[in-house]
C-alpha cells in the first residue's frame, strides 16, 4: 500500500533530488507539493516546484506558502549553496503550469481532511507552512498519519550556528509550534544526513540509471558539491532531504532515539533542537515536553543503493 505524502519543500538542489526520488518510488503517492521560503524566496520555490513536476511529467497540485519567518524580518537565502535560481548553474525554462490557488497551509488542511489518518507530511524546508496549518486546524495532528522532518541537530553541532541546523534556524518560532504539537513526529537531522557524504560518482550513477531525472540532479549538483567540498580533501555532496522519504519506504535502515524535545528561540540558541532521551532527566521542563523520534544512525551502503535502484525504475 502506497504512502500518501504531502511534500513541503523549498527547492533547492537536494530538494530536487528528494522530489524525483519520491516521484520514482512506486510505494510513495505524492498528493501535492507545498512550498516555503528557505533555500530560495518562496515565489522562486513555488516556480521551481512547478518546474520539477513538469520535468518529471507529474500533474499534481503545487501551492505557494509562507515567505517570511513566524517572527522577525525576511530571511536571507542560500544562493551560495543552491545557485541564483536554486538549481546550481542551471536556469530552467519558466514552467507552463499554474499554482493551485490555495495557500500551502490550506492545502495541507484540506488534504488531511480528505484522507483522515492516511497522510504523512514530509517537511524538508522551514516549518512555517505546518505552523500555519496548525493554526487553521488545531485538530490537524489527529487528522494526519505523521510528520517527517528534515531538519535539526539533536546530538551534533549545527551548520548555521554551533547549535542550529538551517531549516529550523530559518523559522525557529514556527519549529517550536510544530515540535510542540501532539503528533507522531520523526526528525531526520544532521545526526544522520551529515554523517552520509556521497562521492561525486553517486550523481554520475544516477544520471546513468536515469538520464533525464538523474541527469538533472547530476548537472545541478556540481555547484552544490563545490560548496560542500570547500576545506575538504575529498569532493563530496550531501542529499539531506531524501532521508525522510527513504525512511517511509525502508524504516529498517535507520536507528531512532525517542526523547523529549525543546526548540530554542533566543538570540544565542535560535533554532537549537535539544532532545533529552526518555528516562535521562527527571526535570519537568523536559518530561512535560513533547516526545519525538530522532534518526541517529543509517545504513549508508543500503541507503545509497536504494536511491540508485529507485532512480533506475
Amino acid at each position: 500500500m502506497a504512502h500518501k505524502i504531502i511534500l513541503d519543500t523549498d527547492p533547492g538542489i537536494d530538494d530536487a533530488m528528494a522530489i524525483f526520488f519520491a516521484f520514482q518510488s512506486p510505494d510513495i503517492d505524492v498528493l501535492g507539493l507545498t512550498t516555503v521560503y528557505g533555500n530560495v524566496p518562496v515565489t522562486m520555490a513555488a516556480q521551481n516546484a512547478l518546474t520539477l513536476c513538469e520535468f518529471a511529467g507529474k500533474d499534481i497540485p503545487v501551492t505557494k506558502g509562507v515567505g517570511m519567518p513566524w517572527v522577525g524580518p525576511e530571511s536571507t537565502y542560500a544562493h551560495f549553496v543552491h545557485g541564483d535560481y536554486g538549481f546550481g548553474h542551471m536556469k530552467p525554462e519558466a514552467p507552463k503550469g499554474e499554482l493551485d490557488p490555495r495557500s500551502a497551509a490550506q492545502f495541507i488542511v484540506d488534504t488531511a481532511r480528505k484522507y483522515p489518518g492516511e497522510v504523512t507530511i514530509v517537511a524538508i524546508g522551514p516549518l512555517g507552512n505546518l505552523a500555519l496549518a496548525l493554526r487553521l486546524e488545531p485538530d490537524l495532528p489527529k487528522l494526519v498519519k505523521g510528520v517527517s522532518i528534515m531538519g535539526g541537530a539533536a546530538f551534533v553541532r549545527g551548520n548555521v550556528t554551533p547549535v542550529a541546523e538551517a531549516n529550523i534556524w530559518n523559522d525557529a518560532h514556527a519549529a517550536e509550534i510544530v515540535f510542540g504539537a501532539d503528533w507522531n513526529l520523526t526528525m531526520f537531522g544532521l545526526d544522520v544526513t551529515n554523517d552520509v557524504p556521497f562521492k561525486p560518482s553517486f550523481v554520475d550513477v544516477l544520471a546513468e540509471k536515469n538520464p533525464k531525472l538523474g541527469g538533472f540532479v547530476q548537472e545541478s549538483a556540481q555547484f552544490y558539491m563545490d560548496f560542500y567540498s570547500q576545506n575538504r580533501e575529498d569532493r563530496v555532496c550531501f542529499f539531506h532531504d531524501a532521508f525522510p522519504i527513504a525512511h517511509l519506504r525502508h524504516p529498517e535502515l535507520f536507528e531512532l532515539t525517542e526523547g523529549h524535545v525543546r526548540v530554542g528561540t533566543g538570540p544565542l540558541d535560535r533554532g537549537q533542537t535539544v532532545v533529552a532521551p526518555l528516562g535521562t532527566t527527571p526535570s519537568p521542563l523536559w518530561t512535560e515536553a513533547n516526545t519525538i523520534k530522532v534518526a541517529t544512525k543509517v545504513d549508508h551502503a543500503k541507503l545509497e543503493q536504494l536511491f540508485v535502484d529507485t532512480y533506475a525504475l
